[in-house]
């Protein structure tokens, strides 16, 4: 017989390594039952995002390949949604509908075993968790083209809700619709961001074609499926759903085009060694006060990655900051210099500390 394995050979192997496969898995599921009864025991919570960012960090490191890295943290993605199911059923409150690039967001970080209930506006996802009707909330916070979401950040100011994660999401544009034929198009539908980013391409390729905002990049689709002569900008996702074809892929004007969206629960998260805090804040109006506000942070080394002001609506001219920095609210030069920081705003909030997503 040949030293050389037949098909039939390897493909036994591969059953062999299946079974061994099924049989750890359920190992992990019983252990993850066990852990589950000890957090209900101690109060604890459930999901800790700094826990499975630590899971893929370690697992990636040892990873020697073939199987590629991306590919490891899918597959244990699936594996730690599944085991977190088998804890406590997990539901997660997104603004919907589905198909929506926070939909992608929410299943990236959640996996496909949590529970994702579609909400109508970001309050609305805010409310189901405050209500406790959802553990979890998942919200777009800004885009590298288009910034800040203003809806997300006035939330903060009237929530006490934190923010536990954050997810980053490469976001493209294909133009779908029912023919897939550009000369069909006589109308254009999809989200006012969506058709911003978009600008340019419509302009060169479909200059007298009305283009119409709507609610969601997931509703243009719905309205497209119905419509012959209509076009959806949308993702991906939103054309297997509604069952559409790709007239052109990715037809955003900047190629690295990412959204970020936030993790919202009831705690702070624990410390990862890799974390990001976010706080808002109101200054006094004295003279010298940007420096002054600035100064805690600078005089301690700490990195300070976004500053965002919004007005307040109560009172004309005046302004609240958004801030994100280096480090977690534990670490004593974070919480010196915002307690420093205290010393010079009529009030302070800290909306979390979080691993950071890089």
């Amino acid at each position: 017989m040949s030293e050389k394995k037949t098909l039939e050979e390897i493909r036994n192997a591969i059953d062999g390594i299946d079974d061994r496969i099924l049989e750890l898995l359920n190992q992990r599921a019983q252990m993850v039952i066990a852990i589950g009864t000890l957090k209900r025991g101690e109060a604890r919570e459930f999901y800790v995002p700094s826990r499975e960012r630590e899971i893929y960090q370690r697992l990636t490191d040892k990873n020697n390949g073939p199987f590629p890295n991306e590919a490891l943290k899918s597959v244990f993605r699936e594996i730690i949604s599944a085991s977190l199911a088998l804890e406590e059923p997990m539901k997660v409150a997104f603004l919907g509908p589905k198909a929506t690039f926070t939909h992608m967001a929410a299943q990236q970080q959640f996996g496909l075993s949590a529970e994702l209930v579609p909400q109508k506006s970001i309050p609305a996802v805010f409310e189901d968790v405050e209500k406790s009707r959802a553990r979890y909330g998942v919200v777009p916070v800004e885009n590298s083209t288009e910034g800040m979401v203003s809806h997300t950040l006035d939330m903060f100011m009237e929530s006490d809700l934190k923010i536990i994660a954050e997810v980053l999401l490469e976001v493209s544009h294909d133009l779908l619709s029912r023919t897939g034929r550009l000369g069909d198009i006589k109308k254009i539908y999809s989200h006012p961001q969506a058709i911003a980013q978009c600008r340019k391409w419509l302009e060169e390729n479909l200059p007298n074609v009305p283009v119409v905002d709507v609610a969601s990049t997931a509703l243009a689709a719905q309205i497209v499926s119905e419509d012959y002569t209509a076009a959806a900008i949308a993702g991906e996702s939103a054309a297997s759903l509604y069952e559409l074809k790709v007239v052109k892929k990715r037809i955003e004007d900047q190629v690295n085009n990412f959204t970020r969206f936030l993790v919202i629960g009831k705690q702070i998260a624990e410390k990862s060694g890799n974390d990001k805090t976010s706080l808002m804040f109101s200054v006094k109006d004295d003279p010298g006060i940007l420096y002054r506000m600035l100064e805690p942070f600078a005089s301690r080394g700490i990195n300070l990655s976004k500053i965002e002001s919004r007005p307040l609506k109560k009172k004309a001219w005046e302004y609240i900051f958004f801030l994100d920095l280096s480090g977690h609210i534990s670490d004593p030069g974070i919480s010196e210099a915002i307690d420093e920081l205290r010393d010079c705003c009529q009030f302070v909030k800290i909306l979390g500390s979080y691993p950071r997503n890089t």
